[in-house]
């Protein structure tokens, strides 16, 4: 992992600056983290956050419609942007020559967003179509992230569909973007993070150039999203006309990931003594030996780690044969658990998981476009983008203990389960 000397500064408007020099190759990567997600969507508005980040790519105070596109591709550059519980985010990677260039696109939709109704109808039409592509027309569509939690959580910033219903969608209007904006894209509410082959000195020239200017709006109160864990174990079934076998996904909360990041990791190795690999708890048991499910997965988060504050979950999942019920699994998975509790996993077990985490995380914020994001969500959700380069360390000090005491957690009586019941062809 590329590990680079950061610097950190607030601008006169708000924005938190991360600069991250990396002369190791002469490209540069750009993000603007915006804090406002799905949860922060108001009721009855249900995919707005998604919606409002394909509008921020239809133009801006100075660009016409698909010049961000132009631009940015012209200069031999990516970019794309992505909508998380708790975050927005926007980027370019682009060679290190283009970074002025990356900047002022990047500061110009910040500044105004081109948002109309011809824009709006347009997008709102590409998100529905999205909606159909990824989740109406695919098996196991939206499985788990959008129907999970429903079943785990009660109140709407929880428990509501983030990629948005079409009847909501529908009724978006120009004023609710136009407030949306007001409220949730000032600088004060935001991350730019720079990355890669610059000289500090200059990068911070160009920062103050195109984003000082952009005027200062109050950084809207974040409110908490806490709610109670389930005090018994919660059921839902959806049926799948084209699902091809069952599928069920189990949902526990987990410790914090700001206030507990120490406990929120040891969730993590738990993870992956349970489903990492051919050798894992579950994949043994469950695949090879009772052959149970053809396919099992535990993790954090509905989309991964690291992508929401609190409250976020721990997942199993798995696909099963008809044949078998699913209070077999649930009961197979359950025993894996209480054998953990009762008997830590030794230290060899323990040490080929933290390997595969710090493999994994060397190699994925190697890529400049993966820490360039890395640093700025990090520094948005746990005010500290130097958290990036200590997670192995700080995932190699998980002991078995902690894995043990994190499995006796897990219990069946505060849990959801979501069963996938196939229906066959459609009529």
């Amino acid at each position: 992992m590329t590990v680079s000397e950061l610097h950190r500064y607030t601008l006169a408007n708000g924005l938190r600056v991360v600069l991250a020099p990396d002369t190791t190759s002469p490209v540069v990567g750009v993000s603007v983290h915006y804090d406002v997600g799905f949860r922060s969507e108001p009721e009855g508005r249900t995919g707005f956050a998604h919606l409002f980040e394909h509008l921020m790519f239809q133009g801006s105070e100075s660009l016409e419609k698909l010049a961000h596109f132009r631009h940015v591709q012209s200069s031999g550059g990516t970019f794309n942007g992505s909508t998380h519980p708790d975050y927005t985010d926007y980027f370019e990677v682009l060679p290190s020559a283009a970074l002025e260039r990356a900047l002022f696109l990047e500061a110009d939709r910040m500044r105004a967003p081109k948002i109309t109704a011809e824009n709006l109808k347009n997008q709102i039409d590409v998100v529905k179509e999205e909606i159909r592509l990824n989740v109406l027309n695919r098996p196991y569509g939206g499985f788990p992230w959008i129907t999970l939690p429903p079943v785990l959580y009660k109140t709407f910033p929880n428990a509501h569909n983030g990629y948005g219903g079409f009847e909501d969608l529908e009724q978006a209007t120009v004023a609710d973007c136009a407030a949306f904006f007001d409220t949730y894209y000032a600088p004060a509410n935001a991350v730019l993070t720079v990355a890669g082959d610059f000289t500090v000195e200059t990068a911070r020239e160009l920062v103050e150039k195109h984003f000082g200017d952009v005027p200062a709006r109050p950084r809207p109160e974040r409110p908490s999203f806490a709610e109670p864990a389930p005090d018994g174990e919660v059921r839902a079934d959806i049926t799948d006309r084209l699902a091809p076998v069952p599928a069920v996904a189990v949902g526990y909360r987990i410790p914090d990931p700001v206030a507990d990041l120490d406990g929120y990791l040891t969730f993590l190795v738990l993870a992956g003594v349970l489903a990492d690999g051919d050798g894992s708890r579950l994949q043994q048991r469950l695949v090879y030996g009772d052959q149970l499910v053809t396919d099992v997965s535990a993790g954090c988060g509905m989309f991964g780690p690291f992508e929401a504050r609190d409250p976020d979950t721990f997942i199993v999942t798995a696909m099963y044969s008809p044949d078998v019920s699913v209070d077999t699994v649930l009961g197979a998975l359950d025993e894996e658990l209480a054998k953990l509790a009762a008997t830590p996993p030794t230290e060899e077990e323990l040490a080929k998981v933290v390997a595969r985490w710090a493999a994994t995380l060397h190699k994925e914020h190697d890529r400049l476009v993966s820490r360039t994001l890395a640093l700025g969500s990090f520094e948005l959700l746990f005010g500290d983008p130097a958290l990036v380069h200590a997670l192995p360390g700080k995932i190699s000090a998980v002991t078995p203990a902690a894995v043990s005491a994190a499995a006796a957690t897990l219990r069946p009586d505060s849990r959801a389960v979501l069963t996938i019941s196939p229906a066959g062809s459609a009529e």
